[in-house]
């Protein structure tokens, strides 16, 4: 309750105050375009004049528009009721406020005067002028061309131009709708951060410009007013190709200031924008957006080329005081980057204040008659002062040049009455030539001046006067208590007691300053800080000693000047930054922020590194750290150095603050094999190595730190019997299964050696290659054989995918399974035909010699297997087709219960190989009654059956491994015998010279289970053929024979 009673007595109180001063102010609300004669309002009522006490008026009350002399009112007062009416000139709020968007910022102002002088007060009118749909919205253009590229993806959205309302509101653009879009496009509607709706097209089905290369819409656009308005374009999209990278803007927004005098060509900002791609589809085009009010691209220059933004025509802070700028950038596409650059012009004092005298009393002929007996405060016309120009430029202060009985009495921030300010005499002064000044605030000061001229019909009152309406000062920061600013003073017409004037400091005077009441003099009596407090705004007032006395008032502003008093301030002591060790020279690592207390200079802070080398830079105005050194974790993983930050005051302070740059690692080396050493070691594999040992063990190392050193291991090429495994995390090689007879030999793994690296891991390779024997007796064979096997490619272990269709695939399985059928008959009848040659005096032979031959399985009732070369005048390069012949026979008497299985199997050895090592004329490579690894291998090696074409890409090799049935045993050429072929054919058998013996001791072969190997294979050059063998151990019965076995593709 005391705060309602407060507050209502608050309100008497500012109602007296408003009614002593007699301005008041009344605000109303008006739609555009209203029709003439139309009531507003009515003074009488809404200003509560009826409820005045009656006076004896010398005059009825009278209601005066108060305008300036040739312009034309967009209302009229009735000057006897006080009613407001709408006039004949047209009410238009696009016209009246060009530039406004906001509804409430758009009013219409004029002044009423409420006479007679009895009861005289000055009302300011506001209309608020509302806004009506009486604009249609309009494309820039009837015709909008667009091109998207073919390979757009689905709902890709492309920027349409926007249409453009002068209405504001629910009267402005409100809707887009897209005609006969053929289902091939959408419409959709986003709204920017400026509020303004954008519509994009969107792409709702696949293009193909082959198809269609054009497609013609109509796009509506629509206000939200009543009644609605809209209108619509034509929108032509061309298909075309198009870049996949945008330009990006380095910044998306930025603002900058500059001065309305900036001559023309002077650069406002540089605008930077990058395109990932390269040539012309890099090409970055600036331009304008058609959002660009027409007056800023007349203002300002977009250099197209270089994104260089220059003044183009002369600015006027007054015309407009900000642009914005809607820039984009293109590089031939359709989404364009957006970049809005804020354009504040700033204040010159270049305007000069403008005087608007407005007549409160009629004059004739241009000159006021005035009655001597006129009362004090007549009013004699309203004095507005304006000046174009901001801030302290635009603030404008209005005096008399000279003493007269007349002063101006400020009623509103820029306007004054003229009025009489003392009595009038006519025996003394007949009339009056007043100059009035107006002076604006700026450096230097601009003026202007204008004559009222005033003839008295024919005693005068004067109060004191300053001699300065604001008084402004500037004192330096940590004065000395007691010094003296500046006099203060006032003069008073009048003589004797009533000229004595005494100056006292208003009630919203600070305890910092006294004022001596005789002199006038200001002084401060304490210590003044700018940091504190920079302005002082107080009233000085001058009373003289009349009966009753008359008091002026004068404010006095005082402006703390700023000493250099502070040091710049950190805004932390120690700074630490993380930054990747493939960051670029001359990046950016982070950010220094200093503050300075001060002002001006004394406030601009400038940075530097204390530290004598030079790994790093500073900016020394925005903090900004970049390094002038490239980064490796792996060598230093830190910096530590201090940066100095000084101030520009006379006597310069400074402070320091330490910076720790922390070196974060990324993936940037590969893992390293330490075992084996080369792509040329072995390791060997006994052949009763159990399943799940571990026979070799890779290891690898990665130079990086963390989850980028951490490495996986795995085997991804090779090991075309699938022999071995490897554990992903030890490296550890072990055997899988059993081996069997046909494993025998080397074997190559590809193994990969992977980290964990984000985002991208790295990896390495190498061949490990494992000899599976009992032993090492030739280790140079084995060292040629791992040599030739490096140079033989291996296809790693990567998924394929057969292409060719169901058909082609049955026609090459069938071609495959004929041929192979051919193959098999051939073979049975040329082992045939020459076992029926041989002679009974090779036989004999054969039996003298079993006690010397390593290869005799069994002496007894065996038949034998002969090894056949086959031989041809002009070989293929460094391929050479062998085939091993393994007979099974079994006998018929109770001794011989074992059987034997012949199978001929191709065997692929390099001609340069089989050349050096003449495998029947060399046996002093091995011991005589050791076995012969060289005649072993060319039997067992798991190397590929037969190669294709040596142009054959290395993912499109054959890989053949054919198992041999159950209880098989191995029967070769005599290492002293010597083969020989008279063939021509390079494929067909030839027949030994000399008998072939049987093993002494039978060797049994394990098997694995049957199982089905299928190889598909990818060459540019020759069709896809995939070849399946299936191999099951069956027992041979002796009236079948033998049986080969062979595989062709």
């Amino acid at each position: 309750m005391d705060l309602l009673s407060g507050t209502y007595i608050f309100a008497v109180l500012l109602a007296c105050v408003v009614f002593q001063s007699g301005a008041q102010e009344k605000n109303y609300t008006i739609r555009e375009e209203m029709p003439e004669n139309v009531l507003i309002g009515d003074l009488l009522k809404d200003l509560n004049l009826s409820l005045i006490p009656d006076k004896s008026l010398t005059t009825p009350m009278q209601f005066k528009l108060v305008y300036k002399t040739g312009d034309v009112p967009l209302i009229r007062i009735e000057e006897g009721t006080g009613e407001i009416f709408t006039t004949g000139a047209r009410i238009d709020r696009e016209k009246l406020c060009a530039g406004i968007i906001v509804d409430t910022r758009c009013f219409y102002e004029v002044e009423v005067a409420v006479l007679p002088d009895e009861i005289f007060r000055l009302v300011k009118i506001r209309f608020l002028i509302e806004d009506i749909n009486d604009n249609a919205p309009l494309f820039p253009a009837t015709v909008i061309n667009i091109s998207i590229p073919e390979n757009s993806a689905i709902n890709s959205r492309y920027a349409l131009p926007a249409a453009i309302d002068p209405d504001t509101g629910i009267n402005g653009v409100q809707n887009y709708q897209l005609i006969k879009g053929q289902n091939i496009f959408g419409l959709d509607i986003i709204e920017t951060p400026e509020g303004e709706k954008m519509p994009q097209l969107i792409v709702q089905k696949e293009l193909d410009r082959e198809e269609k290369d054009t497609y013609v819409m109509k796009v509506k656009v629509e206000d939200g007013g009543f009644p609605q308005r809209s209108s619509t374009a034509i929108l032509q999209v061309s298909v075309a190709d198009t870049n996949d990278n945008h330009p990006v803007f380095k910044e998306g927004e930025i603002e900058v200031s500059i001065p309305e005098n900036a001559p023309v060509g002077s650069s406002v900002t540089q605008l930077h924008a990058t395109d990932a791609d390269i040539g012309e589809n890099a090409r970055i085009h600036f331009y304008f957006s058609n959002l660009v009010s027409s007056m800023a691209k007349r203002l300002f220059y977009l250099n197209s080329t270089t994104g260089l933004i220059t003044v183009k025509e002369p600015l006027d802070r007054e015309e407009s005081s900000n642009h914005k700028l809607l820039v984009l950038a293109s590089d031939g596409g359709l989404m364009p980057a957006r970049a809005m650059v804020l354009v504040n012009v700033t204040d010159v004092n270049d305007n000069v204040p403008l005087i608007d005298i407005r007549y409160i009393i009629n004059p004739i002929n241009g000159t006021v008659v005035l009655s001597e007996n006129a009362p004090l405060n007549t009013k004699i016309a309203l004095i507005t002062v304006t000046d174009k120009d901001a801030d302290h430029n635009g603030r404008v202060t209005c005096f008399t040049d000279h003493e007269v009985p007349f002063r101006l009495r400020p009623v509103f921030s820029n306007q004054f009455l003229l009025e009489t300010a003392a009595y009038l005499d006519y025996e003394s002064t007949r009339e009056y030539a007043i100059k009035l000044l107006a002076a604006d605030a700026g450096k230097p000061p601009l003026n202007q001046s204008s004559m009222l001229l005033i003839k008295l019909k024919d005693e005068n009152d004067n109060a004191p006067v300053f001699t300065q309406p604001l008084i402004s000062l500037s004192v330096p920061e940590n004065n000395s208590p007691g010094t003296q600013l500046t006099k203060i003073s006032a003069t008073d017409a009048d003589t004797g007691h009533n000229a004595e004037i005494h100056y006292l400091l208003g009630v919203d005077a600070p305890s910092e300053f006294n004022l001596d009441h005789r002199t006038g003099i200001l002084t401060a009596v304490k210590k003044l800080d700018r940091e504190k407090e920079e302005k002082y705004s107080f009233t000085v007032l001058a009373k003289d000693n009349g009966m009753p006395s008359l008091i002026t008032n004068v404010t006095v502003l005082v402006t703390v000047l700023d000493q250099n008093d502070n040091s710049p301030i950190f805004t932390h002591n120690e700074y630490n930054f993380y930054v990747p060790e493939n960051l670029p020279r001359h990046g950016t690592v982070g950010l220094i922020t200093v503050t300075d207390p001060d002002y001006g200079e004394n406030s601009a802070v400038t940075l530097s590194i204390l530290d004598a080398n030079n790994d790093f830079t500073i900016d020394p105005q925005t903090g900004v750290i970049r390094p002038n050194i490239s980064f490796d974790r792996e060598k230093q993983e830190s910096y530590t150095f201090y940066v100095k930050a000084e101030d520009g005051g006379r006597v310069s302070h400074s402070s320091t603050a330490k910076v720790t740059i922390n070196v974060v690692d990324v993936n940037d080396n590969k893992p390293v094999f330490v075992v084996p050493p080369s792509n040329y070691s072995f390791e060997l594999v006994p052949p009763s190595t159990n399943p799940g040992t571990v026979v070799f063990t890779v290891v690898a190392i990665d130079n990086d730190s963390g989850m980028n050193a951490e490495l996986h291991y795995s085997i991804v090429g090779g090991n075309t019997k699938s022999l071995f495994m490897i554990d992903q995390t030890t490296g550890n090689i072990t055997l899988k299964e059993k081996c069997i007879l046909a494993d025998l030999g080397l074997h190559k793994l590809i193994v990969k050696a992977k980290d964990l690296g984000q985002p991208d891991s790295l990896f390495s390779v190498i061949n490990v290659n494992l000899f599976v024997n009992e032993s090492m007796t030739n280790a140079t064979l084995i060292y040629e054989l791992v040599r030739k096997n490096i140079e033989i490619p291996v296809t790693q272990n990567v998924e394929t995918t057969d292409t060719s269709s169901p058909s082609s695939d049955y026609v090459k399985i069938v071609v495959a399974i004929v041929a192979g059928t051919i193959t098999v008959i051939l073979v049975i009848f040329i082992t045939a035909v020459v076992r029926c040659r041989q002679s009974p005096h090779l036989k004999a032979v054969q039996k003298n010699k079993q006690n010397s031959e390593w290869v005799t399985p069994n002496p007894e009732n065996r038949q034998m297997m002969m090894l056949k070369k086959k031989k041809k005048k002009h070989t293929p390069k460094n391929l050479l087709l062998n085939f091993v012949t393994i007979e099974e026979a079994k006998a018929d008497d109770a001794d011989n219960d074992r059987n034997t299985v012949t199978l001929d199997l191709p065997i692929e050895l390099e001609e340069q190989t089989m050349g050096k090592y003449n495998w029947g004329t060399t046996p002093t490579t091995f011991k005589p009654d050791s076995p012969d690894l060289a005649q072993h291998y060319k039997s067992a090696s798991p190397q590929p059956a037969f190669q294709i074409q040596p142009e054959t890409p290395l993912n499109s090799k054959h890989h053949i491994i054919q198992e041999l049935p159950l209880d098989n045993t191995f029967v070769g050429c005599d290492s002293i015998s010597k083969c020989s072929s008279s063939s021509s054919d390079p494929y067909s058998v030839s027949e030994c010279s000399y008998p072939v013996t049987t093993f002494k001791i039978p060797v049994s072969v394990h098997t694995r289970l049957p199982m089905k190997e299928v190889v598909r294979s990818h060459t540019p050059m020759k069709e896809t053929i995939t070849v399946e063998i299936w191999t099951h151990p069956q027992p041979q019965r002796k009236s079948e024979g033998k049986r080969a076995v062979k595989s062709t593709s």
